[in-house]
C-alpha cells in the first residue's frame, strides 16, 4: 500500500488542538480493505489519533461469498479461496500497521470473518468490543447503477453506526477513473 494522500483540508491540527477534551476521539475504529479510499481514511484516522493522543484499531472484514464458494468454474477448492482471502486480509492489515507505526500512533489489528453477517453488524460488534468512539472509513462515492449493483459498505455502516462516523471520499482522480474506462469501452 503506497500512501501518497493528503488529508482533507477541513481537518487541521490547530482545529483539533483547540477542541475540548470531551470532543476528542480517543479510540478510533478503521475498517480497511486495501483500496485507495481505505488508505485515505487510515491517514485521516492516524492524524486524529496522533493529535488527540488516541489509538486506532484496524479491522479487515472477510465477508461470506457463498455464491463463489458454492460454485467455482476454475476448480479451486473453497478452502483455498478462504486461505487467499485471509492471507490478503493479513497483508492489508500488516501494511496498515506499518503506516500506523511510522506515524507514531498506538494501533492494533483484527481480521474478522463475517460468515452470514452484514458488514454493519460486524463493525458495530467491533465498535462495542473496542469501545470505539469514532469510525473512520473510506468510500468510493459510487452513484447510480454502480452503487445498486455493488452496494455500499460505507452507507450500510453509516446507517447502523452506534458512534459518529467520519467518511473520507475517494480522490477526484479515483472517482473519475471508472467513468473514463466506461467511456473508452463504449467508443
Amino acid at each position: 500500500m503506497c500512501i501518497k494522500v493528503c488529508v482533507s483540508p477541513c481537518l487541521h491540527t490547530a482545529d483539533i488542538a483547540h477542541l475540548p477534551e470531551s470532543l476528542m476521539y480517543k479510540r478510533i475504529l478503521v475498517p480497511i480493505d486495501g483500496s485507495q479510499t481505505s488508505a485515505r481514511a487510515l491517514v485521516a484516522a492516524l492524524q486524529m489519533a496522533r493529535e488527540s493522543a488516541g489509538a486506532v484499531r484496524l479491522i479487515h472484514v472477510i465477508e461470506e461469498l457463498t455464491q463463489v464458494i458454492a460454485y467455482d468454474p476454475y476448480g479451486a477448492h473453497p478452502g483455498d479461496l478462504l486461505k487467499v482471502m485471509r492471507d490478503n486480509g493479513l497483508a492489508v492489515l500488516g501494511q496498515a500497521m506499518e503506516v500506523a507505526k511510522s506515524a507514531g500512533v498506538d494501533a492494533d489489528q483484527r481480521l474478522v470473518e463475517a460468515a452470514g453477517q452484514r458488514l454493519a453488524e460486524v463493525v458495530n460488534k467491533e465498535v462495542q468490543g473496542y469501545h470505539a468512539d469514532l469510525i473512520v472509513l473510506g468510500t468510493h462515492g459510487r452513484r447510480g447503477i454502480g452503487r445498486v449493483l455493488l452496494g455500499s459498505g460505507a452507507e450500510q455502516i453509516i446507517r447502523a453506526a452506534q458512534v459518529p462516523v467520519l467518511v473520507i471520499r475517494a480522490s477526484e482522480e479515483a472517482v473519475a477513473e471508472p467513468a473514463k474506462k466506461a467511456e473508452l469501452l463504449s467508443a
